[in-house]
């Protein structure tokens, strides 16, 4: 069992599913790691890099924090036992946290996305979570106008 469990943390230790959305539409104001309560056909897919996170948000319901949106595919072995991939995942964070964290959506508005889902060394699902304010349009611009400054300054130090 030992042996089995270290070859798959060397195969899916650098499994990273990324929200590419999240840092262009939202400004990150503190970011967390929680962990990530997975069925078994969840985690494999997960492990095979099969999710999305491009719509996905969380939200508070009687004190525990929620995933929603999500998009697991459902796992090609799995057979009755599959899971519905849009389901609600319960995020795992100390219970401070918790009341930090709502505490301060609560009291400003502010949302929380999830940046990237992971496999941590070992082997479990974690998702890096961040307290976010929503970019106007007009941020939006002068953020890719900033980029594309760096870019070019980047360019133009290798030459």
């Amino acid at each position: 069992m030992r042996a089995h469990r270290h070859v798959m943390k060397g195969s899916s230790g650098d499994m990273v599913i990324r929200n590419k959305k999240a840092s262009h539409d939202y400004e990150f104001l503190e970011k967390y790691i929680a962990g990530i309560k997975l069925t078994g056909t969840e985690i494999k897919s997960v492990r095979l890099g099969k999710a999305t996170l491009a719509d996905s948000y969380c939200i508070f319901r009687d004190g525990e924090l929620y995933l929603k949106g999500m998009n697991i595919a459902e796992y090609w072995w799995g057979n009755l036992n599959n899971h519905d991939p849009f389901r609600e995942r319960k995020l795992l964070l100390t219970s401070r946290e918790l009341k930090k964290i709502e505490r301060k959506v609560k009291e400003s508005g502010l949302t929380i996305i999830v940046i990237k889902v992971f496999i941590n060394d070992r082997g479990l699902a974690k998702a890096e979570i961040a307290i976010s304010k929503g970019r106007k349009e007009y941020d939006k611009r002068q953020v890719l106008k900033r980029h594309d400054a760096d870019r070019e300054m980047d360019r133009s130090r290798k030459r």
